[in-house]
């Protein structure tokens, strides 16, 4: 059975994201219809995803309380402190690693689609200033800001840049199937957060 927070958070997220998704789909078809555009499933599907990936991640890290109360500066100061085989190191380190890996990988694609060039230092930025965001935001909401999130989010964001590179050597052509695996990749992503949610609550 799903424990009492978890259940909370996801009836706060789906009807956010289901009302979104319906008004996303209806906007997409006039649009295309009023500029008689070709609708390319794949691609607005893929954004779709994408998304509710960010509605998944900024919910987690704005209202899940990680029982944490004071800012932390000091690099590697809070990754040093758990013991590798805790459940602490897997929620605050594994999981911070793990949980931006589909952030990089989606600015990757989403660079790569709007302008056909693989550039890692766009996307490091992007990852960067997203966490310093985040991290920002929750000092101001109850939670703590820690630099070694930030770092950990770096990783994360790293790591997403190379699997893009990685799916992308593997599936050169634009074929169906590798159009499903993708879109499996992706379903992934979104699986992979809401396991974290689940974990971080129990």
């Amino acid at each position: 059975m799903l424990p009492v927070k978890t259940f909370n958070i996801i009836l706060e997220i789906i009807p956010m994201i289901i009302l979104f998704s319906l008004v996303a789909i209806m906007l997409r078809v006039v649009v295309s219809l009023y500029n008689h555009e070709k609708i390319n499933l794949f691609n607005d599907f893929k954004m779709l995803i994408y998304v509710i990936y960010l509605f998944v991640l900024f919910q987690l890290v704005t209202t899940i309380d990680f029982r944490s109360y004071s800012n932390n500066f000091i690099p590697f100061k809070e990754i040093l402190r758990y013991d590798i085989t805790s459940k602490l190191f897997v929620r605050n380190v594994i999981g911070n690693i793990v949980i931006f890996i589909p952030f990089g990988y989606l600015i990757s694609d989403t660079i790569y689609m709007n302008t056909k060039h693989k550039n890692i230092f766009i996307v490091l930025i992007f990852v960067l200033l997203t966490s310093l965001g985040i991290e920002t935001t929750q000092m101001y909401i109850g939670r703590s800001f820690d630099v070694d999130d930030i770092i950990l989010n770096f990783v994360g964001g790293l790591l997403g840049y190379i699997s893009f590179l990685i799916i992308k050597r593997i599936f050169k052509e634009d074929s169906l199937l590798s159009k499903i695996i993708k879109i499996l990749i992706m379903l992934t992503f979104i699986g992979i957060i809401s396991f974290l949610v689940y974990k971080t609550v129990i």
